[in-house]
């Protein structure tokens, strides 16, 4: 219904910052037809008007290069749409390829992240094969439902296959806008994140360099404030299992 509009969008998440952000939409899953030719269409273009960027280092920009490579020459993707080339060292040339559901499934080379402004599209025969090919997902950052009233039951089918694979599941938006909130969970499932019980990102994150130390037998004068006996602090804490405040 919107397939115009969201290829024009879905580019520029895409080619944001040179492709660098970790939550670039480098992979689109979607059931083929003339729907999804109209949004493949739509984005072509979109990369095609996308100039070269400048990437953060020498390194990134030839991992980069040797990601789009493979996929160029891979006999199972086709490449839709390639962008301007730069002047300049380190320029992230824009990229779009499409491939078969069967293919991605089978071939490693094709899940492997390019990391920068390159995304594949994998077609699907039906929804059955979208759900198939989430599960075989390994972990991800984010997960993103393009969805309009009438898919409610589709989206219902596929979110606990998502909520398993990734650490932020949003509908109707993109996810390079990462907001520092306490709502916000910036990881998920491994290789994601090394540790998905926390956050890299919003107020949880503190939790990433906290551990806990266990205190016997200490004096009171020894005790952090916190632990004292009278609660110095006045904080909410267990004591003896029992909450005190």
């Amino acid at each position: 219904a919107r397939g115009k509009e969201l290829g024009e969008a879905f580019v520029g998440s895409l080619t944001m910052g040179a492709g660098q952000f970790c939550t670039n939409p480098g992979l689109v899953i979607a059931v083929k037809g003339e729907a999804l030719d109209g949004f493949v269409e739509a984005a072509a273009e979109a990369v095609k008007g996308a100039g070269a960027q400048t990437m953060l280092t020498p390194g990134i920009h030839d991992a980069y290069t040797q990601g789009v490579n493979t996929l160029g020459g891979s006999d199972k993707a086709r490449e839709v749409a390639r962008g301007p080339q730069g002047d300049g060292p380190n320029q992230c040339q824009a990229g779009l390829f499409v491939a078969k559901a069967s293919d991605f499934l089978n071939d490693e080379a094709l899940q492997a992240e390019v990391f920068g402004s390159t995304s594949l599209v994998v077609e699907c025969a039906d929804l059955d094969e979208v759900k198939a090919l989430a599960e075989g997902l390994e972990g991800q950052l984010t997960a993103t439902l393009q969805m309009d009233d009438g898919d409610i039951d589709a989206a219902r089918g596929l979110l606990p296959i998502l909520e398993r694979r990734a650490g932020r599941v949003m509908a109707n938006g993109w996810p390079t806008g990462v907001e520092v909130c306490h709502a916000m969970v910036h990881g998920g499932p491994y290789p994601a994140t090394s540790d998905s019980r926390t956050t890299s990102v919003g107020s949880a994150a503190i939790h990433r360099f906290l551990r806990p130390v266990c205190y016997q037998n200490l004096p009171d004068a020894l005790l952090p404030q916190a632990l004292k006996d009278g609660n110095p602090l006045n904080v909410s804490r267990l004591v003896d299992g029992k909450r005190e405040s």
